[in-house]
Formats: structure tokens, C-alpha cells, sequence
């Protein structure tokens, strides 16, 4: 090649270098236990947890807590455990719980990092997984509020990491996933497959299944009055914040009235404006 082709090949090198996104080196991994995952760089980005909450606060869920706590235990103390699919009632804490039971995991002088995936970087979910693979470390793999549209295909990337096999799951990884879907799609585009489809059955199946392959799924549903203020009172113990009970269950009343629903988030919605106005301070 002449010398005129070779700058021009090596002019041509360098744009495209320059245009590549840059590889960021791994974090730290022994100052932080939490991540999120960017596709665009495959970067694991280094959180701070500031918003997880005590797990003694969590009330109403006492059953699914001390399942995943068991479960999450058992994975991260180097024995099987099951993926998990938190379903349900909004609201109920299924985002709260994971984290806690997270924080709760390493405040017992258990090492175990936690990643967030957004639902629509599933595709590079198994990019993820070969970078977790080669660490040293225990991961809980984390997507929240997930579901599935009718055209959506990440459902297939996530269904590999679920059935492990040849490139799946890794054994230092385990995957837990919220939803308010109990099968990860909408009630009427499940029975608009069923009454649509030559074989209602198999078009069914071929969607629905992916929960199926959830080991545990865990079901939150609509907390009763009591259990409402039941939370309340919990929060208003932690943070020794001082108010006639009968005052307190009025207002609280109130507010769920306002609302339309009680949920562990209206009761926390509640208490975040209570401490407002009493000038209390949450930390």
C-alpha cells in the first residue's frame, strides 16, 4: 500500500477510536456493596444506600420477609437458594424488603454485593453475568418493577439466566425481580392470546412461562386497617416521635381517606409529612 492509504487507514483508526465508548475499569468492590449496571458502558456504577429502610419497620409481610431472609441467607453463606419473584399489591414494600434483607445480610458480617438492572437492559444481561463471574464476591441481581409488553423480547434473555445451563446464572449470582404482575403481563393480553391463538394453550405458555422459573414467588396483597396502623405506630417508636395515639389514628384515617388506599407507602407518605410538621428529623 502506498504511504498516502496507510495515513489515510491509520486517520480512519483513530476516528473510530476516538468514537468508541471509553471501558471503565472496575469499582472498588471492597468500599461499596452496591451497584448500578450501565449497558451503554458496561459499567458497574457504585452507590451509596441511603434510602433502605429498617427491616424490623417492614410490618404486614412478617411471612414472604422471613422467606427471603432465609433464602438470601442460605445463597449468601454459600448454599442453593432460589431466584425470587416479589408480585403484587403496589406499595406493599416488595422494593423495600429486597433492600432491606440486602442491608440486613451485611450488617450481620455477611459480604453480599447487590446490582440494579433496569428492566430494559435485560438484553445485555448476559454481558452482566460473564463480568460477575470472574469476581470473588456473592451477587444479588436486582430488577425492579418488571413486566413484559406483547412485543417485548427481553423476556428471552432473562429466561436464560433463570434456567442456568451452559451460559446462564452463575453460581456466585442469584436474581431477585418485583412485579405487580403476578405472570410479568397484563390480565387482558394474556386472554386476548388465549381466545386469539389456533392453540390458545401454547401461546399462553410461551409468555406466562418465564415466571415459572421463579423458585420462590412471594405474593404481597392490600394491608387492613390494622396492619396500616400498625406500620404507622412502628415508625412513630423508631423515630420517638411523641403524639396521642387516638390524634395519631385520626389523622392517619385522614390521610389514607385522602388517598384512596392503605399500603405500606401511603403509611410512610403519612409519617414523612407527620414529621414535617413536628419538626422531627429523619435519618
Amino acid at each position: 500500500m502506498t504511504k498516502k492509504t496507510n495515513d489515510q487507514l491509520a486517520r480512519i483508526a483513530d476516528a473510530l477510536e476516538r468514537l468508541a465508548p471509553k471501558t471503565k475499569d472496575l469499582p472498588n468492590f471492597n468500599n461499596f456493596s452496591a451497584f448500578m449496571w450501565h449497558m451503554e458502558s458496561d459499567y458497574l456504577e457504585p452507590v451509596l444506600l441511603n434510602n433502605t429502610i429498617d427491616i424490623s419497620l417492614l410490618k404486614g409481610i412478617d411471612q414472604v420477609r422471613d422467606i427471603l431472609l432465609k433464602n438470601t441467607n442460605q445463597f449468601a453463606n454459600g448454599f442453593p437458594a432460589n431466584n425470587a419473584l416479589l408480585w403484587g399489591a403496589r406499595g406493599m414494600g416488595k422494593s423495600s424488603l429486597v433492600k432491606a434483607v440486602h442491608s440486613k445480610i451485611n450488617n450481620d458480617g455477611i459480604e453480599l454485593k447487590i446490582v440494579e438492572l433496569q428492566r430494559d437492559d435485560l438484553g445485555s444481561v448476559g454481558r452482566l453475568l460473564k463480568l460477575l463471574k470472574r469476581l470473588p464476591f456473592k451477587f444479588l441481581l436486582f430488577c425492579d418493577d418488571l413486566s413484559f409488553s406483547y412485543d417485548d423480547q427481553n423476556y428471552k434473555s432473562l429466561k436464560a439466566v433463570l434456567d442456568g445451563g451452559l451460559d446462564g446464572r452463575p453460581d456466585n449470582v442469584i436474581f431477585y425481580a418485583t412485579s405487580n404482575r403476578r405472570h410479568l403481563m397484563p390480565r387482558d393480553m394474556i386472554e386476548n392470546e388465549r381466545s386469539s391463538s389456533i392453540n390458545p394453550s401454547e401461546a399462553v405458555e410461551e409468555k406466562i412461562s418465564l415466571s415459572d422459573r421463579f423458585g420462590l414467588w412471594l405474593g404481597f396483597h392490600p394491608c387492613s386497617q390494622d396492619e396500616y396502623f400498625d406500620i404507622i405506630e412502628g415508625y412513630t417508636r423508631h423515630y420517638n416521635l411523641q403524639i396521642d395515639p387516638i390524634e395519631l389514628e385520626a389523622q392517619a384515617t385522614e390521610w389514607a381517606r385522602t388517598r384512596g388506599s392503605r399500603s405500606g407507602r401511603v403509611a410512610w407518605q403519612f409519617f414523612v409529612d407527620l414529621a414535617g410538621k413536628h419538626k422531627l428529623l429523619l435519618k
